[in-house]
This record gives C-alpha cells, sequence and structure tokens, in this order.
C-alpha cells in the first residue's frame, strides 16, 4: 500500500502538473496568467496598472483560492485521482477497442482495406491530426450536453457547477461516475480514430504533436484554457466567438443566470454550439455568479453530500421517469376508451 501511494499515486499526481498532455500542466498555467496580464495591460490601456492589479486579484485572491468551493475542489482532484488509478485495471483497454474496430471494418468492408494507402505520409497525418481533433472535441460537445439534458446524468453532472467560485483546479470537480464517462469517451475516440485510419492508409499514420500532445490541443492549452476556470474574462470578440470558445464564454455556462443555462457546451470549438443552437457569446461588463443558485450552502461543498447525493437524485429521477411513463400509459389507455 505505502508502495502504490509513493510510486503511483504521488509520481501520477506530480505528472499531472508537469505533463504537456494535462490541461492544469504548470506551462499551460503559466501562460495563461501571462495572457491574463496582457489582456488587462491591452484592455484598461492608459489605466494599465489597474488592470494588473485587478487581474491579479482575480487570479490569486485568498478569497477565491481558499474559498469552501476551492478547498472542495482540491479534495475531490486528491481523492478522484486515487479512485481513478484503482478503477483503472477494470476499464475497457484501449488497445483491445481498437483492435475490435479495425478487424470489424475488415469484416464489414474488406475492399476498402488500404484505399488511402498511395497518399503521401504528410498528408496522412494531416488528415488523422485533424479527423482526431474534431472527433474528439465533437464528443466533448455531445457527451456534455447529454450530461446536462439526461436528468440522471445532470445528477452527477451538478458536483461540477456547484463550485461557487472557479480556479484551474475546477476541472477536476467531477463526480467520479462521471470522470468514467468521460474516460470511456476518451477510449472511443482514439479507438475509432486509430483503426479508421490504420485500415484506410495502413501503418503509416502519425500525430502531428508538440511534446506528444495533438497540436490543436496543445494550442488550445497554451492560449488560455485554464482561463476558462478562472473570474477573468476573455473574450474573443462576435466573429471568433462563433468558431473557438472563449474564456468567458465557458464562465457563462458556469452562471446560474436562467437565460445561460444549457449554453456553451464546447469544449475547445464553438462550431457544435452554432451548428446545434447551443451558442451563447459573450458581452462587456458581465457580472457573472458561479454556481447552482444565489443561495450559498457550505453543505453543497461537504464531501459526502458531493458524492453520495448524485446517486440518490439520479435513482429519484428514474423513479419520476418510471412512474411518468406509467401514468402516460393509463392515460393513453383511458383515451382509447
Amino acid at each position: 500500500m505505502i508502495d502504490w501511494f509513493f510510486d503511483d499515486y504521488i509520481q501520477k499526481l506530480i505528472i499531472s502538473f508537469t505533463n504537456p498532455q494535462k490541461r492544469v500542466s504548470i506551462g499551460y498555467i503559466g501562460t495563461a496568467i501571462l495572457i491574463a496580464l496582457f489582456w488587462s495591460v491591452c484592455l484598461q490601456g492608459a489605466k494599465w496598472r489597474c488592470g494588473i492589479s485587478n487581474t491579479i486579484r482575480k487570479l490569486f485572491s485568498r478569497n477565491i483560492l481558499l474559498s469552501l468551493s476551492a478547498k472542495a475542489d482540491y479534495q475531490i482532484m486528491l481523492i478522484n485521482h486515487g479512485f481513478l488509478l484503482l478503477a483503472a485495471p477494470f476499464l475497457i483497454s484501449k488497445v483491445a477497442f481498437t483492435t475490435y474496430l479495425f478487424f470489424l471494418l475488415h469484416e464489414l468492408f474488406p475492399s476498402g482495406s488500404a484505399f488511402l494507402s498511395p497518399l503521401p505520409i504528410l498528408i496522412v497525418s494531416i488528415l488523422y491530426t485533424i479527423f482526431l481533433f474534431l472527433l474528439d472535441d465533437f464528443s466533448k460537445y455531445f457527451t456534455h450536453s447529454m450530461m446536462h439534458r439526461i436528468p440522471c446524468l445532470w445528477s452527477f453532472h451538478k458536483v461540477h457547477h456547484s463550485a461557487e467560485v472557479l480556479t484551474p483546479i475546477t476541472v477536476y470537480r467531477t463526480h467520479p461516475l462521471e470522470a468514467i464517462i468521460f474516460s470511456f469517451r476518451g477510449i472511443f475516440v482514439q479507438a475509432t480514430s486509430i483503426s479508421l485510419f490504420v485500415y484506410l492508409c495502413g501503418d503509416k499514420i502519425d500525430l502531428i504533436s508538440i511534446y506528444g500532445v495533438n497540436i490543436f490541443l496543445f494550442l488550445f492549452n497554451i492560449t488560455g484554457a485554464n482561463l476558462r476556470h478562472s473570474h477573468v474574462q476573455i473574450s474573443y470578440g462576435k466573429i471568433l466567438e462563433k468558431l473557438i470558445i472563449s474564456p468567458a464564454q465557458h464562465q457563462i455556462h458556469h452562471s446560474i443566470n436562467s437565460s445561460h443555462h444549457g449554453r456553451n457546451f464546447g469544449a475547445a470549438l464553438a462550431i457544435w454550439d452554432l451548428m446545434f443552437g447551443t451558442l451563447f457569446l459573450s458581452e462587456k461588463n458581465m457580472n457573472l455568479v458561479f454556481g447552482l443558485n444565489k443561495k450559498l450552502n457550505p453543505e453543497t461543498h461537504r464531501l459526502l453530500n458531493i458524492y453520495i447525493l448524485p446517486f440518490k437524485e439520479s435513482m429519484l429521477s428514474f423513479a419520476g421517469l418510471r412512474l411518468g411513463s406509467q401514468l402516460s400509459k393509463k392515460k393513453d389507455i383511458r383515451n382509447a376508451v
């Protein structure tokens, strides 16, 4: 147990802050701080000193970083880290799923094998990198929207939205069940992309990456992705925000304002929100309040409530759906008679 704690738990926890494949890597957090400071200078102009002071306060305020909400974020991150390490051996293997999909494609479409193999390696790599990024980003949008729209899933996702202050660590404020769902999502995306391109192009696929990260995801992370969970409102303007989700747009997603509910589900790209009618553009000087409602409730941040209540609420939502279905059937029978 002691060996596991130091060799697995501590080592991989440190990697979370040093590995460029992780959003909260210290390099990404550093660039996010620089971008926030640069933004404040550009926004304030002659009053740039005041702008920098306000931004530093929003990033490093004790009222934010040491709030009950933020402390719950830190605790959830540490607990979930251990839980996912223990659960990992029981999750489906990406290699096994990729192999299964590859042979399934061969069985269903035997004549299409290596159809694109004549293409140059560079072209194949570009196509593969773009396809993987788009599929990954769309799957995040779709899964996220379902977490909001399906009552039993919302019971678990609301743990994330119960955050009343936003910090980069808030990205880890998720119920373990949601973390497992998103793990399966990632496995599905990776396995689908790899199996499809190996089937079509042979073994010459290669990801265009920086430090082992998809180049598009790297650019997204290094250009301030961590500011999405912060109190620094950075807008990309009306045109660019129809293509890319800005930090301000994700902060809108966390707002308790009813007009903001069900908006901006996108991860990196805003095109999915635009296509499906869930896009909400940012405005100047928005006064956003985060959390589930205006009334601050310390019970929201109790670990027992965070981990246990979602199961209770999920079961109640199932019971409500079942009761509603039964009542609907009885009503249909009465109408038929």
